[in-house]
This record gives C-alpha cells, sequence and structure tokens, in this order.
C-alpha cells in the first residue's frame, strides 16, 4: 500500500503490454493509422502486431478495416470511445503506484 494509505488501483492487463500500450497510444494521439504505419512507430513483427491488434479489437479498444489502397491490401486501426477511456483508466492507475501523483 502507499504511504498515502490509500490501495494501488488495478492496472488493465490488457494494456499492460508494451506494445498494445504503444498502439493505443498512437491511436489516442492520430485517431486511426495503417497497419505498416503501426509497424514502424512500434517495431514490432507483422506477426506480433496482428495478434495485439486482434486482441484489442476484440477487447473493443479499437476498431479495425480492412480494405484496398489500390491494388495492395490495407489495415486502418482507430480507437473506440471505450479504448480511450481504458486508457485514461490506465493512466489514472498507474499514477497510484507513483509517490507524490495521487
Amino acid at each position: 500500500m502507499p504511504e498515502n494509505g490509500k490501495p494501488f488501483k488495478p492496472l488493465d492487463p490488457l494494456l499492460h503490454s508494451e506494445l498494445r500500450l504503444a498502439v493505443m497510444s498512437i491511436l489516442l494521439d492520430a485517431d486511426s493509422a495503417d497497419f505498416v504505419y503501426l509497424k514502424k512507430q512500434t517495431g514490432a513483427t507483422s506477426g506480433n502486431l496482428s495478434v495485439q491488434i486482434d486482441k484489442l479489437q476484440q477487447a473493443g479498444y479499437i476498431d479495425v478495416t480492412k480494405g484496398f489502397k489500390g491494388k495492395m491490401p490495407q489495415t486502418i486501426c482507430s480507437i473506440t470511445d471505450r479504448g480511450k477511456d481504458a486508457f485514461a483508466e490506465y493512466v489514472e492507475a498507474l499514477r497510484s503506484y507513483i509517490p507524490g501523483s495521487v
């Protein structure tokens, strides 16, 4: 328990992953981004990024739209209101772990 006597707030295990947190941070700033951009910004492999995007989509934190740009397949990810709320709650919970920030 922190010195202020208040208990630590639970951290969302879905967001407590470096890659998923990075994707959410990017989408929070940009509202939407394509798979290629997310891969470049995070340095993740295509396979790992695909798995993490799927987990975020299943949780309702992001929407995924698949289509084509010319003849090339394109995947666009966008953050949902639920995702924005979950991110804000995660940041607030994280503050409970930092002395003097609550």
